[in-house]
């Protein structure tokens, strides 16, 4: 049994075949293993199509994964999203070759690094709208622009399901909607704004007066659907523009996914019930969304800090005399200074001395 037969039987037989994972998914498997092979060949100067499974050990992952944070410059959060792949690929190399278990339980064994979480990345509403600014809504990429941003923050949706996103899709009515495709096929109807409506139907008759005829809604220069990276560099690029005229963009990195943190946390602090919000995102466990919870009431924490106090609320000073330092007042205490001469009397306490 060949590594190249092993490795094409765990993306067809096992990732899509059993597992049955979204596209998305299997996109990223197969970027860990193009990078863990790369890696592999460079280490020990073979082709990538001649690897061996006896070139696969413990220590040579563990290289990778070092490799990963100092020459690519992967966050601890990838790196462990990375690891989890190989565990995967591991526990079925594990299944397909018996022999292999002892070497499975090894990179089984090997931890996540620690990560101290970040607060997802938002934006504020002044920022979004000097975003929307940019685009020049009289050309046909300026109003394709400005409708795909109008989008994302109306939808919070994934980068992925807005590419994939196509006219059947969009229900133009007095309550109009879009359905949204996520994970696993998932389908989501999300309403949208009249005003987010007006943007992509501006657009559309845009399109049909140059006669571009397509069933998808968002398409490059090319009259091809836009992938995911193309709409991130649009974004991108966008909000760097913006930034000349609203200085707190300023090296800041803005993705489609931080508009999806946005609108996350705009929900939650409009008062919407988690579920609501949960199933407006397309989350597969409540627990993603109420990481959303706990950004909120920091932020509400950190705007009531910046909020005074009315004068009458502020705390009445203490005499002087009340307010001994700490250890003073400890040290005192141990050389029975302040301490009175004679302890008052309980009122039932006996005369009787003990």
């Amino acid at each position: 049994m060949t590594f190249s037969y092993i490795v094409t039987s765990f993306f067809h037989k096992y990732l899509i075949a059993e597992r049955g994972l979204a596209a998305n998914t299997i996109r990223s498997y197969s970027d860990v293993m193009q990078l863990l092979l790369t890696f592999a060949g460079a280490r020990f100067k073979v082709d990538r199509e001649d690897l061996r499974l006896d070139h696969l050990d413990r220590d040579l992952i563990v290289d990778f994964l070092d490799d990963l944070e100092k020459t690519r410059g992967n966050e601890v959060s990838t790196r462990n999203q990375r690891l989890a792949a190989i565990k995967t690929f591991f526990h079925f190399l594990a299944a397909s070759v018996p022999e292999l278990m002892q070497l499975n339980a090894t990179v089984q064994a090997i931890s996540e690094k620690e990560t101290h979480r970040q607060p997802p990345p938002s934006l504020s509403v002044t920022e979004v709208d000097a975003i929307l600014a940019q685009p020049g809504t009289s050309h046909l990429l300026g109003a394709r622009d400005r409708a795909l941003v109008q989008r994302f923050y109306n939808s919070g949706g994934r980068v992925q399901e807005l590419a994939d996103l196509t006219l059947a899709q969009l229900r133009d009515d007095p309550h109009p909607t879009v359905a949204l495709t996520g994970k696993g096929g998932k389908t989501r109807v999300i309403p949208i704004w009249p005003e987010t409506l007006e943007t992509i139907n501006h657009y559309l008759d845009l399109r049909q007066r140059v006669g571009i005829v397509s069933e998808h809604l968002f398409l490059s220069v090319r009259d091809q659907p836009m992938t995911r990276f193309g709409i991130g560099r649009r974004v991108k690029k966008l909000a760097q523009q913006a930034a000349e005229t609203c200085p707190s963009l300023r090296d800041r990195k803005v993705t489609p996914h931080v508009f999806r943190h946005t609108t996350a946390l705009q929900l939650i602090e409009a008062g919407n019930d988690i579920g609501v919000v949960r199933d407006w995102l397309g989350h597969a466990d409540i627990k993603t969304t109420s990481g959303y919870l706990e950004v909120s009431l920091r932020r509400k924490r950190e705007a009531l800090a910046k909020f005074p106090l009315p004068a009458g609320a502020e705390p009445p000073e203490l005499p002087q005399w009340k307010q001994p330092k700490l250890m003073e007042f400890l040290s005192n205490l141990s050389r029975g200074v302040m301490l009175p001469k004679r302890w008052p009397k309980r009122a039932n306490q006996s005369r009787r001395t003990v």
